[in-house]
């Protein structure tokens, strides 16, 4: 019966494993899903009046927000207003 020794260590081996993966698997959902939703504004860009941003885009040079009204904001690093998009 050594055969089915090797197949119960076998066995007891794979259910170790997979219960380290599936530790290991919500540990990381864990860590993922309790970051911000959204990064924080710089303090200089200033939204206008009643919209909120519903999306952030870092570019190197740029930062796009989407507004609540669907309004896509482009600002520069410093935090000027360059341009307004309504899609």
């Amino acid at each position: 019966m050594p055969e089915l020794r090797l197949l119960r260590w076998l066995v007891t081996g794979l259910a170790l494993v997979m219960g380290l993966g599936m530790i290991a698997l919500v540990a990381l959902l864990w860590m993922r899903l309790g970051q911000p939703v959204l990064p924080d504004l710089p303090d200089a860009i200033a939204l206008p009046a009643g919209s909120r941003a519903n999306a952030v885009t870092f570019a190197r040079d740029w930062i796009v927000v989407v507004t609540d009204a669907g309004e896509v904001l482009l600002y520069d690093r410093s935090g000027a207003l360059r341009d307004r998009v309504q899609p």
